[in-house]
């Protein structure tokens, strides 16, 4: 194990965010394109009713650059404080794949009880995480 594995479920985690970013912006061209949303609206986000289809994922990518931050500042610290183990490494990939599960439902059917699962169990894995650290380091 070295302590740069820590950093793999970051690329992950980065990489839906990227990806949902994408997904995202491909959905605000289609949504214009068909006539789903004026274009004005994006000047302030407001005065029209974005399409459901534009805002599940909208919101999931806010959700990605919410919480999440809180995981990346937590694995730098490990990184940087030489903490990183085994046990750090098979958070942190829950953690992630947490997310994984959380982005899949929020954007496709959406069930807020199926969704609230996956966050509430990665967002208990990441308090975890700090937790273990702040008591490793008094």
């Amino acid at each position: 194990m070295n302590q740069e594995d820590i950093l793999f479920p970051v690329f992950a985690l980065g990489a839906l965010t990227f990806f949902v970013a994408l997904w995202m912006a491909r959905l605000r061209f289609k949504a214009v394109k068909q006539g789903d949303l004026d274009r004005r609206y994006y000047q302030l986000n407001r005065g029209w009713e974005a399409p459901e289809y534009l805002v599940k994922v909208s919101r999931n990518f806010e959700n990605l650059l919410e919480i999440p931050i809180l995981f990346y500042v937590v694995v730098l610290m490990l990184y940087a404080t030489k903490r990183v183990d085994v046990t750090y490494i098979a958070l942190a990939w829950i953690y992630v794949g947490s997310r994984f599960i959380h982005s899949y439902i929020h954007t496709t059917y959406n069930n807020v009880i199926h969704r609230m699962i996956p966050f509430l169990f990665g967002s208990i894995v990441l308090i975890g995480i700090w937790i273990r650290l702040f008591v490793q380091m008094i």
